[in-house]
């Protein structure tokens, strides 16, 4: 055997060690992993982002509440920001008020709504527009750009871009006190994954905790528990980033939720807006429908 013939061999291996479906990644093989991991939506990932139609484009939380923000930013020509850099209150109130996105505490009366960092959704909103691209700062001033008008006209392209820019380039650790560390964020297409096998029947966040962390137990390790066991503390901080946080305000699934004092009881359930947009194949490059 002469040394291409060994590298042939070793090569060949390697391919299949690559290749084999892991238990733990849903049968998925560590190639795949990667991709999901890091090219979630790469052509060749087993993730696709879909065409919806205009009227599932309505159904979109976060769509919604930009395309309103942009408008008045729009109809404006600019709006002037607090010194602080933060949209005005008047402003505030009138986004808050459309009910595209709610904030808890304030619905509840916990707290009231007076400026932008009082509402987590709004301030959310004016940081994704600005990380999309889709608005400049200037002089105290926000405005939109000029590649903004191109894109808020095509939804598929809008979706895409503020999907894309809320999962890898806004830091999802920012509001809840877990610590800086990539629960939830990290491996986002493993969850998409687990919503589209799973999702159509209801079941617990904690369900997709537990396979979350087999998936990747190295981020049970950058946690430091302030209360409770660190499984049940870690499923907490997961279910807050990926269902409270993300996929709801994409409309992609329901939650149901049954508090009792500090405890809560969540179930997760798809929505139909979930499998018209997120196409998922299987491992070995068979699609899905």
């Amino acid at each position: 055997m002469n040394l291409k013939d060994i590298q042939r061999h070793i090569d060949q291996a390697m391919n299949e060690q690559n290749n084999r479906p892991i238990p733990e990644f849903e049968g998925y093989s560590p190639f795949e992993m990667h991709k999901i991991l890091h090219f979630s939506f790469a052509i060749d990932s087993p993730l696709e982002l879909q065409k919806l139609s205009d009227t599932d484009y309505k159904n979109i939380p976060i769509i919604n509440q930009i395309k309103y923000l942009t408008d008045l930013i729009d109809k404006k020509g600019d709006i002037k920001l607090t010194n602080k850099g933060f949209l005005p209150t008047k402003i505030v109130s009138d986004l808050y008020n459309q009910g595209f996105l709610k904030d808890e505490h304030i619905d509840n009366g916990i707290s009231k709504l007076y400026k932008e960092t009082d509402s987590m959704t709004i301030n959310i909103t004016r940081i994704l527009i600005e990380l999309a691209g889709l608005t400049k700062k200037r002089n105290g001033k926000l405005s939109l750009t000029k590649s903004a008008q191109k894109l808020l006209e095509d939804n598929e392209a809008l979706l895409r871009q503020l999907f894309l820019t809320f999962t890898n380039k806004f830091n999802w650790a920012y509001y809840d006190g877990y610590g800086e560390n990539h629960i939830g964020q990290l491996g986002y297409g493993f969850s998409l994954i687990l919503l589209s096998k799973y999702g159509q029947t209801k079941r617990l966040d904690s369900f997709y905790a537990e396979k979350y962390f087999k998936a990747y137990p190295k981020l049970l390790d950058l946690l430091e528990p302030t209360y409770g066991t660190l499984e049940n503390y870690a499923s907490r901080c997961y279910s807050i980033r990926i269902f409270d946080r993300f996929l709801d305000y994409f409309g992609l699934i329901r939650i149901e939720e049954d508090k009792k004092g500090l405890d809560s009881i969540k179930n997760i359930t798809k929505t139909e807006l979930f499998d018209k947009l997120i196409k998922v194949r299987p491992h070995n490059n068979v699609y899905t429908k």
